[in-house]
C-alpha cells in the first residue's frame, strides 16, 4: 500500500487513527502491529509470512540475548547469520548465480548453467533487516535495559510508516518511546504537516521530474544532444530526492501522529561542497548504521590511514550493493567511496580554500556522474551515457525544446529552490515573529499552502499519474 494512494490516504490512516485513539492506552502497541501487518499484507500474504517468521526468529534471539548473558555472543553470532542469510537468499542469489555462470563458461565452454532460483524480492527486506540486526547488536551491548516483550519487538520491526522504505530506525533510539510515549495536539499537527509536504514531494516533483527523466534516459542516447543528456540526469537527480526524502517525511510524519519521533533522513544533500558532507547529509539514517555497525566495528579510523582508507572502501563497496544486486550499484559505491579516499588525502583541504561555488560544482558533478550507475543498471549502458554527458559519441537530432516545455520549466526551478535552503531561510525570517498579527498571519498563509498541496496532490494521484516509490525494489 502506497503512502501517496487514496485508499491509505482516506481510508487506511483514518481507520488506524481512530482505532489507536479511542482504544486503551495499554493496548495502543498492539493496534500499531495489527495494522502494521495489514498494512505489509496489502503488498501480498506470502511477504507478511516472511515477515512474521523473521520476527518471531528474532524475538527467539532477543530472549536469549536478555536471559542467557554467559551464551550472549553466540545467540548474536546465530541472530545475525539468520538476517544475514534472509537478505542474501532473497536479494542476492540470483545475482550469484548468474554470476557464477559467467565464471563458469568463461573457464570453461560445456559449463552447465545453473538455474535461477527466481526469488521475488520481498517489500522492504533491506531496512527491516538492517533494522533486526541492529536490535540484536543493541540489545547485545546493553541487556540490562530490555525486557523482551514480544510486543516491542514485533513493533519495532514492522511499524508502517518506515517499515518498508525507511528511515531505518535504530533499536536505542525508539524502545522508549515503543514502551511509553506521550500523544500530543502539537505534535500530531506537525505529523499532518510533516506527511502533506512529503506528499507533495512525492506527487508533484518527483514525479514530475520522473516524467522527463524516463522520457529521456529510457529512449536511445544517440538520438538526442549532450544537453538534452544532462537534463535527463539532472531531473533524475531531482527526482530521487524528492521521492526518497518525501517518503521519510510522511513516514515521520505518520510517526508523530502516534507520539513518535524519527530522525529526519535528509538534510538538504544537495547543497553540499564535498563528499563527505554529501554523505552527513543524504539517507543520513543509512549513513549512521553503516558508521556504527560495520565501520566503527572493523577499525574504523583507529589503525592508520591505508587500513581507514580499506575500510571506507568496505563500507562503500555494502552500501552500493546493498541497493540493489547489480555491477552498477556496486560501482555507484565504488565510486563515492573512491572520492571520499581521495578528499581524505588532502584534496578536502583544497575544498576548503576554494570558493564555495567551486567546491559544490565538484561535489555535484560527482554526485550526478553517480546517479547515472544509480538509474541504468546495465553497467556498460550506463558508461556509456557518462560518455555521452561529456561529448563522446554520437550526437543526435532532438534538442533540448523537444522535452522542456513552461510547466516543466517551472517544477525544476521549483525543486531547486526546494532541494535548496531558500524556504527554510523563510521560515526562519517568520519565525523572528514569534507573537502578533505577522505570526497569526504567516501560521494562516502556512496552513492555507499546505490544504492546496494537498488538494493539488490528490487531484494529480485521480489523475493516475503517478508511480511506486524508487526505495521500494531495495
Amino acid at each position: 500500500m502506497l503512502f501517496s494512494s487514496l485508499v491509505f490516504i482516506f481510508v487506511f490512516l483514518p481507520i488506524i487513527l481512530l482505532s489507536y485513539y479511542l482504544s486503551p492506552r495499554n493496548v495502543r502497541n498492539y493496534i500499531l502491529l495489527t495494522f502494521s501487518i495489514l498494512f505489509y499484507a496489502w503488498g501480498g500474504v506470502k511477504y507478511t509470512l516472511i515477515l512474521i517468521i523473521s520476527i518471531l526468529i528474532n524475538y527467539l534471539v532477543v530472549r536469549q540475548l536478555v536471559q542467557h548473558k554467559p551464551g550472549a555472543k553466540k545467540w548474536l553470532t546465530a541472530g545475525l547469520i539468520f538476517n544475514i542469510t534472509l537478505l542474501v537468499v532473497f536479494k542476492y542469489l540470483d545475482f550469484f548465480i548468474d554470476n557464477l555462470n559467467d565464471l563458469g563458461i568463461m573457464v570453461y565452454d560445456n559449463f552447465g548453467s545453473i538455474p535461477n532460483a527466481n526469488i521475488i524480492l520481498p517489500l522492504g527486506i533491506s531496512f527491516f533487516t538492517f533494522q533486526q540486526i541492529s536490535m540484536l547488536w543493541d540489545i547485545y551491548r546493553n541487556p540490562e535495559n530490555n525486557s523482551a516483550k514480544f510486543i516491542n519487538t514485533a513493533l519495532y520491526i514492522s511499524f508502517f510508516p518506515q517499515l518498508i522504505a525507511g528511515p531505518i530506525v535504530r533499536y536505542n533510539d525508539i524502545i522508549d518511546q515503543i514502551r511509553s510515549r506521550k500523544e500530543t495536539a502539537r505534535l500530531f499537527t506537525s505529523g499532518i504537516q510533516k506527511f502533506l509536504l512529503g506528499l507533495f514531494k512525492k506527487i508533484v516533483l518527483a514525479n514530475s521530474c520522473a516524467a522527463m527523466a524516463d522520457a529521456i534516459l529510457d529512449s536511445n542516447m544517440n538520438e538526442y544532444t549532450v544537453v538534452v543528456a544532462w537534463l535527463g540526469i539532472v531531473a533524475y537527480g531531482f527526482q530521487i530526492y524528492f521521492d526518497f526524502s518525501g517518503y521519510s517525511d510522511m513516514a515521520i510524519g505518520l510517526g508523530r501522529m502516534f507520539g513518535f519521533r524519527i530522525l529526519e533522513n535528509f538534510n538538504f544533500p544537495y547543497i553540499s561542497t564535498s563528499i563527505k558532507e554529501f554523505w552527513r547529509r543524504w539517507h543520513m539514517s543509512l549513513s549512521s548504521w553503516f558508521r556504527d555497525y560495520v565501520y566503527i566495528p572493523i577499525g574504523g579510523n583507529r589503525q592508520g590511514p591505508s587500513k581507514t582508507y580499506i575500510n571506507l572502501m568496505i563500507v562503500f563497496l555494502l552500501t552500493g550493493f546493498w541497493h540493489g544486486a547489480t555491477w552498477s550499484f556496486v560501482f555507484w559505491g565504488v565510486f563515492h567511496g573512491l572520492f571520499l579516499i581521495i578528499e581524505r588525502l588532502g584534496f578536502d583541504k583544497i575544498l576548503n580554500r576554494i570558493p564555495g561555488i567551486f567546491s559544490w560544482i565538484y561535489t555535484m558533478l560527482v554526485v550526478i556522474v553517480g546517479w547515472v550507475y544509480f538509474r541504468i543498471e546495465d553497467f556498460t549502458e550506463a558508461s556509456a551515457f557518462v560518455a555521452k554527458l561529456f561529448g563522446f559519441g554520437t550526437s543526435g537530432d532532438l534538442l533540448f525544446v523537444h522535452y522542456i516545455d513552461r510547466e516543466r520549466i517551472v517544477i525544476l526551478l521549483l525543486a531547486a529552490a526546494a532541494s535548496s535552503t531558500l524556504f527554510l531561510h523563510f521560515k526562519k525570517f517568520a519565525l523572528r515573529f514569534k507573537d502578533g498579527s505577522f505570526s497569526l498571519g504567516f501560521t494562516l498563509i502556512k496552513d492555507v499552502i499546505l490544504v492546496i498541496m494537498l488538494f493539488y496532490s490528490v487531484l494529480q494521484i485521480t489523475s493516475g499519474s503517478y508511480n511506486p516509490f524508487i526505495y521500494f525494489r531495495f
